[in-house]
């Protein structure tokens, strides 16, 4: 059922509709299929093998510059950690020809010149991560035996020695708390529930990642303060421990204040907004409420309205799971940081309360049908939760507490209509980064490899009431 003819003319249609230039609308193209093993340049050519499509991308694709016979060079854009090699360093070559056992020059940022010597040198053919013994300009590869060799830093040959403008790396803007996993129900999913596992994981992070700050919590002895850009960084790294055994409990984010010129300054976001032109009212209304400031506005002859807002990084907690329902699916939000500004005051949070579990069992269909009323449920029959556990949302502004667990009084006698049809509205469940941004100050998410709870930070009613 292939229609190749219609779908490069739709592809062409997509790419007008997103405004490409006459350059990206004039692209070459080949037909195959990656099943089947074949490429061709021309529909009706032989289906023989893979070999049109890499001519294609030969005849494409310009060459990489610079110079094979030059003195080598090259500049470091991403950093790994391995427990046999130490700190490793890859990169491009940008010229010349780098061999296993060479000396060269490592140069940070500062300019500080030291020599290294090359003792491993990997690269990759196809998607396998192979060992070398050279390679040259164009060529990435991961170069072992540079101590304390970071992103941006310059590694050039002994006879040549430059510096290459440093990549700045971007300064973390959103921090959460890591604390050990408090609840009735740790150690049932991961073997890894210790404060010192934690460290020592994230310590290993540190060593293979200098994007993420890890320090200790300010706050608390038991937790340990992680930052990064953003909340999806941070759920990047949350997840990868989930996977590998660890259960965690995870704080609201909290964006990272500066003193600059003696004025407190929070971080500022560029946000990039494309819905259908019906839902712009509400989104510009919403983002206004959160301190956003409208900085450009178009609408195109689809009837697709972008738009480009300047907000505090704290405007946007929370905002996406509200975006993708205000415009049932249909926007599209991106988001990157642009600067510091003052301190921009007080943002609402949250319309909503929760409803907080009183008791400890399993949730029955008699106590989650008899709840429904009163808000969205997180839980199905069956799921087990504990005292304190957030089981649903609110209607209201407030917390509520609830008994999921109770099941329905029988009796022996029977009388028609006593029996109810019982429906159930599917309950809402959370993905890793949604959870980050539903909660509360006073609330936790529960991290295992099985499970995402929502929890409050002290569990019993009496101690929320003493806190």
């Amino acid at each position: 059922h292939a229609d190749p003819d219609r779908v490069l003319n739709e592809t062409f249609d997509l790419f007008v509709e997103l405004g490409a230039s006459d350059w990206q609308l004039d692209f070459v193209h080949a037909y195959a299929s990656a099943l089947n093993g074949y490429a061709m340049r021309k529909i009706d050519d032989p289906k023989e093998s893979m070999q049109p499509l890499f001519d294609l991308v030969i005849e494409a694709v310009d060459p990489p510059p610079g110079e094979i016979d030059a003195p080598f060079l090259m500049q470091v854009s991403t950093i790994a950690y391995d427990d046999f090699s130490g700190r490793q360093a890859t990169g491009r070559v940008l010229q010349g020809i780098v061999k296993r056992g060479d000396s060269i020059v490592h140069v940070d940022k500062e300019g500080k010149e030291v020599v290294a010597r090359i003792t491993r040198l990997n690269g990759y053919l196809g998607m396998q991560k192979v060992e070398f013994e050279e390679a040259g300009v164009g060529d990435i590869v991961t170069l072992a035996g540079i101590a304390d060799v970071t992103i941006g830093d310059t590694l050039c040959d002994r006879n040549a020695v430059v510096q290459l403008p440093p990549i700045e790396i971007e300064a973390p803007t959103v921090s959460i708390q890591m604390m050990v996993n408090s609840s009735p129900f740790v150690g049932r999913d991961g073997p890894h529930v210790t404060m010192h596992k934690i460290r020592e994981r994230l310590e290993r992070e540190r060593r293979s990642n200098i994007t993420y700050h890890i320090e200790p919590s300010p706050n608390s002895q038991d937790a340990v303060q992680v930052s990064g850009r953003g909340e999806l960084h941070l759920s990047i790294l949350i997840e990868t421990m989930r996977r590998e055994g660890y259960e965690l409990s995870i704080s609201k984010p909290q964006v990272i204040v500066r003193e600059i010129e003696g004025q407190r300054c929070e971080p500022m976001e560029r946000v990039y907004v494309e819905v259908p032109e019906a839902h712009s009212g509400s989104v510009i209304e919403e983002l206004s409420r959160r301190k956003g400031e409208l900085m450009h506005l178009m609408t195109n002859e689809f009837h697709i309205t972008a738009m480009e807002f300047m907000m505090p990084t704290r405007g946007l907690m929370g905002y996406r799971n509200d975006f993708l329902t205000m415009t049932r699916g249909e926007g599209i939000l991106t988001s990157i940081f642009d600067h510091f500004e003052p301190w921009k005051g007080t943002l609402p949070g949250r319309k909503v309360g929760s409803l907080v579990s009183m008791c400890g069992g399993k949730a029955t269909a008699y106590s989650i049908f008899n709840l429904q009323p009163r808000g969205t449920l997180f839980v199905s029959p069956g799921d087990e939760v504990y005292e304190g556990m957030i089981v649903g949302e609110n209607k209201r502004d407030n917390d509520l507490l609830v008994n999921v667990v109770r099941g329905k009084q029988l009796t022996n006698v029977r009388a028609s209509g006593s029996d109810e049809n019982i429906i159930l509205i599917p309950p809402r469940r959370f993905t890793l980064e949604q959870a980050i941004d539903y909660i509360q100050d006073d609330e936790l998410v529960e991290v295992t490899p099985q499970h995402i709870r929502l929890r409050k930070r002290f569990l019993t009613e009496n101690e929320r009431k003493r806190q």
